[in-house]
């Protein structure tokens, strides 16, 4: 049986570079695969990258509990199937979830063995200068993404482990720690 971890982290952490890192080091851990009812963008392949549906078809499965998490973003909605989770984990696969703070919550409700590990920044300061640095978003935008961060800590407090994203390597070898132990 598989293990399933968690990864929350505010935007412009760096989850998502740690967490590719860490795969690549670690082929044996998988990714999960989450279902979505925004379109395919180009080069992404339904079962791969995403589940693609239809709005109606994910409405269907949340009426029906299919999801462990869902939630919508910009008009779209996302959402982790408990039976992909099941069956990857039943097949002996260690899962990682990179989702936001609240659907970590929710799935430690329904998996409480689920770890859950968040990334924080080394300061405000520095996330800030890194969601800046990016030039891909509106002042607006980013003072958006800065106060929801504040959310996003307040609720890692529930989480069982947390992880200072000072450098790359550091927090790589942090999350190695916590997930090969």
């Amino acid at each position: 049986m598989g293990k399933l971890f968690v990864i929350s982290g505010s935007s412009g952490v760096g989850k998502g570079t740690v967490i590719k890192e860490f795969l690549q080091r670690h082929p044996e851990f998988k990714l999960s695969v989450s279902c979505t009812t925004r379109s395919p963008r180009e080069g992404e392949i339904d079962g791969v990258n995403y589940f693609f549906l239809l709005k109606d078809e994910f409405k269907k499965r949340i009426e029906n509990g299919d999801f462990l998490e869902w939630a919508e973003f910009s008009g779209n909605m996302y959402g982790t199937g408990k039976d992909y989770v099941k069956e990857t984990l039943n097949s002996g696969h260690n899962l990682i979830l990179e989702i936001d703070t609240k659907g970590a919550l929710n799935v430690k409700k329904i998996m409480p063995e689920a770890k859950l590990i968040f990334i924080l920044p080394p300061s405000m300061e520095e996330l800030e200068a890194r969601l800046r640095g990016r030039n891909t978003e509106s002042e607006e935008a980013i003072q958006k993404r800065l106060n929801s961060t504040k959310l996003e800590i307040e609720n890692s407090k529930k989480f069982d482990y947390k992880i200072v994203n000072n450098t790359i390597e550091q927090a790589l070898s942090d999350l190695e720690k916590i997930l090969l132990e």
